[in-house]
């Protein structure tokens, strides 16, 4: 009963921002000119305020700032970024949104509780970060949020009648649920929210195997900066987040920055984002493609961070590491490519059975990047290596966390900066070379 009354009435305060979004998505442009305005009142129009703002990775640190929350760190160092009311209300948007839409199209996960992974405070004193993840919901939604989340493993388990998971990393929850009778113990579980892009993929298909009664949804892009998009009932990927903050998309390959509604199906961009939060045209270095639209609000998938791994030369992408892993590797829990400098050459480190020819049809496609080629043709690189390591997604996760990281905010990728000997130091040296 406590649960249906906080879920309903957080439905309720919800609502209103499901139908602004509604509204907006008839005409993209004009939202979200109408949220440059907002943010940036001295902008005259678009143009004007990408003549006075040139792209960057720059962050301004508003007067009314409450304070600073950490980045996951998951391929860079941690940065500050400021959080404000205005950020908060944009986050809440996108929030609200996503809610809404969630307990209208499916009403019985109202009726029980939710599992909510919930970073837990840094123990920094002053303003470095929140106490724990329901401040992004803020005010009196934040009170009926507190009343229906479970946060502990112990009340995880002991919650039979619960209806929702949500988490970031889907490795992290089959970790969480390791040796217990996932249908046993939650009969009525109805929906897992997770990522399920990119690398997270197969990790979110063992999940789908795990909970075979649970519908998995996509999580959508969110980062510290800023709220990208939400998953939608009824559609694939999820819908930008139009009125949250203002956006720009830059063509991989290009310069040019676009607006939403010039974006074009199957194309990838990498994200800019304007915030209230004092980001003003910052690159986040997250690749999207785009996936469909709804109304005139494009639908978009994760496909991978824009940085490279570049020991020799090779300059491979992350982003084109996880599109060459997600097209090639289909059934594999883990998969992750780092290079193992003393060979010298990049491991496919995998956990699970190896496709017969595996690495040499990866290496096939590395070869694609003319970097990587001309490294492997001046024999700077030796050709791809593949080594089975069991449990290698928990390896990972592990060694992400005794480097700083939260246990929930770990990040699937398929290609890491950091040596691979460094983060699987047994499994390098006595994993078989196929």
């Amino acid at each position: 009963m406590i649960c249906s009354l906080a879920n309903s009435a957080w439905l309720a305060g919800c609502l209103p921002e499901l139908g602004r979004f509604r509204r907006g998505i008839r005409n993209v442009r004009e939202e979200q000119e109408k949220i440059l305005r907002r943010l940036v009142p001295s902008a005259k129009n678009v143009q004007h305020y990408r003549e006075c703002f040139p792209l960057n990775d720059d962050i301004h640190i508003p007067g009314d700032v409450k304070l600073m929350q950490p980045t996951s760190g998951s391929t860079a160092a941690t940065k500050l970024i400021p959080y404000n009311a205005s950020l908060q209300r944009e986050f809440q948007r996108g929030i609200r949104a996503w809610i809404a839409d969630l307990f209208v199209d499916d009403p019985r996960l109202m009726t029980g509780p939710a599992y909510w992974s919930v970073s837990p405070s840094n123990g920094t004193k002053g303003k470095i970060g929140f106490d724990d993840d329901s401040a992004y919901v803020g005010g009196w939604q934040r009170y009926l949020v507190q009343q229906v989340m479970l946060t502990t493993r112990e009340q995880l388990i002991r919650a039979r009648d619960l209806r929702l998971i949500s988490v970031w990393n889907p490795t992290f929850l089959s970790i969480l649920i390791d040796g217990l009778d996932t249908e046993a113990l939650w009969p009525k579980l109805r929906l897992i929210s997770c990522w399920t892009d990119a690398n997270a993929a197969a990790p979110a298909a063992r999940l789908a195997r795990l909970f075979p009664r649970a519908r998995i949804q996509g999580k959508g892009l969110i980062a510290t900066e800023g709220f990208i998009s939400f998953p939608l009932a009824g559609y694939e990927g999820s819908a930008l987040a139009i009125r949250s903050h203002f956006l720009e998309f830059i063509p991989v390959g290009s310069e040019t920055a676009l607006l939403a509604h010039e974006l074009d199906r199957g194309q990838a961009y990498e994200v800019v984002i304007t915030t209230g939060g004092g980001l003003r045209r910052y690159r986040l270095n997250d690749v999207i493609e785009v996936a469909g639209r709804v109304e005139q609000c494009p639908l978009i998938r994760f496909v991978g961070r824009q940085f490279v791994s570049d020991w020799f030369g090779e300059k491979l992408s992350e982003a084109f590491a996880a599109t060459v892993l997600r097209e090639e590797l289909r059934t594999t829990s883990f998969a992750m490519m780092a290079c193992d400098p003393e060979i010298p050459a990049y491991v496919l480190y995998i956990d699970g059975q190896a496709p017969e020819k595996i690495a040499e049809r990866i290496e096939k496609r590395l070869r694609e990047n003319f970097h990587y080629d001309y490294a492997r043709f001046l024999g700077q690189l030796q050709e791809l290596r593949v080594a089975h390591v069991p449990r290698a997604g928990e390896i990972y996760q592990q060694f992400c966390v005794r480097n700083g990281q939260k246990a929930g905010d770990v990040k699937p990728l398929a290609l890491e900066r950091r040596a691979g000997p460094q983060i699987f130091p047994s499994a390098t040296c006595s994993a078989q070379v196929l």
